[in-house]
C-alpha cells in the first residue's frame, strides 16, 4: 500500500510590530553621522583649512559674523591683559593708511606690525616697500616674514629674503612662514631646506629667525625637528581661548576690522609684555 503523502504548509511569519527594521537603522545612524561631520566640519573649518595650507578669502563679514568675530576678539584680549597685540599684512590688505590704522572700536591696541616681504625663490611682495617704509614712521615694532615654497630652491629664497629686507635695531628678527605640503619632494627634503634657509638667514642678520605655521602642521611636522627655535602659530579655533606657554605668538584671528585697512586683518598676541617683546627684537643693524 502506498505511504500517504503528507501535506506541506507554508509557515507564514509573523509580522513584526516594530516599526524600525535593521535597514532603517542603518539608515539614521548613517544619516547621524553625516550631520556630526557636518557640524565638525563647519565649526572647525578654519582651523581644518589652515591645516591643509589654505586661509579663506573674506573681504568683508556679514554684521552677525562681524558682531560674533568681535565679541572673540574681546574676549582673548580679556584674557590676556597682561599681553600685546598686533597684526601681520600682505600685498592682499591693499593700500593702508598707516596714519589712521588702530582696531574698529578700539578692541585691542596694535603694538606690533608684521609685513610680508618675499615668497618663494623670485617674489617680492607688491606692498612691502611701501608698508616697510611707512612703518618707520609710526611708534609700532615691525618685522618680516618670507612665505616658504617647498618645491622651491631653499638657498635662493634664503637669498631673495637677504636682499630684499634690511633690518635695523629694534625690529623683529626675520620670520619663516611654512604652510604648504611639498609636491615634488619628502617631509625629509623640506625640513632639510626649512633648516638650510634658517641657517643662512641666521648666519646674514647674527639672530635665529621665527618660525610660523598652523597648529597642526607645527604638531605634526615642526615641533621635533626644530626645537631651537621660536615659533609664531595660527589657530582660528572658536574654542581656543589662550596662548600656549611655549608660542612665542599666537595669530588667533584672520578677521580683525583696522581703520586705515579695507579688507580683513590677521590680528596676534605676543607672550609677553612690550619690555619683554623689545628684548626679542634685534640689538644691533643688519645693514653692512
Amino acid at each position: 500500500m502506498a505511504a500517504a503523502t503528507r501535506r506541506r504548509y507554508s509557515v507564514k511569519k509573523k509580522k513584526s510590530n516594530s516599526i524600525v527594521g535593521p535597514t532603517s537603522i542603518k539608515w539614521m545612524v548613517g544619516l547621524f553621522l553625516v550631520l556630526l561631520g557636518i557640524i565638525i566640519i563647519n565649526q572647525s573649518k578654519d582651523y581644518l583649512l589652515y591645516y591643509f595650507g589654505f586661509k579663506s578669502k573674506h573681504s568683508q563679514l556679514t554684521a552677525t559674523e562681524r558682531k560674533i568675530e568681535d565679541e572673540r576678539i574681546k574676549g582673548i584680549v580679556a584674557t590676556h591683559a597682561d599681553k600685546i597685540f598686533g597684526i601681520d599684512v600682505s600685498q592682499y590688505q591693499g593700500d593702508i593708511d598707516w596714519e589712521k590704522v588702530e582696531a574698529k572700536d578700539e578692541l585691542f591696541e596694535i603694538k606690533f606690525v608684521m609685513v610680508r616681504a618675499t615668497a618663494g625663490r623670485s617674489k617680492r611682495d607688491a606692498k612691502f616697500k611701501e608698508n616697510w617704509l611707512a612703518l618707520t614712521q609710526t611708534p609700532y615694532i615691525q618685522g618680516a616674514y618670507h612665505y616658504y615654497r617647498p618645491d622651491e630652491n631653499s638657498t635662493e629664497q634664503a637669498q631673495n629674503f637677504i636682499q630684499t629686507v634690511h633690518l635695523r635695531k629694534g625690529q623683529l628678527p626675520p620670520i619663516l612662514d611654512i604652510e604648504k605640503m611639498p609636491k615634488g619632494q619628502s617631509m625629509a627634503r623640506l625640513k632639510e631646506g626649512l633648516q638650510n634657509w634658517l641657517t643662512l638667514v641666521e648666519q646674514h642678520y647674527g639672530v635665529k629667525p621665527i618660525l610660523y605655521s598652523g597648529e597642526k602642521y607645527y604638531e605634526d611636522f615642526l615641533k621635533e625637528d626644530f626645537p631651537e627655535y621660536e615659533f609664531w602659530i595660527a589657530n582660528y579655533n572658536p574654542w581656543k581661548e589662550n596662548i600656549e606657554p611655549h608660542y612665542l605668538f599666537w595669530q588667533f584671528s584672520e578677521k580683525a576690522a583696522v581703520l586705515g585697512v579695507d579688507e580683513l586683518v590677521d590680528v596676534n598676541v605676543f607672550n609677553g609684555n612690550l619690555d619683554q617683546l623689545k628684548k626679542v627684537c634685534l640689538q644691533k643693524s643688519s645693514l653692512k
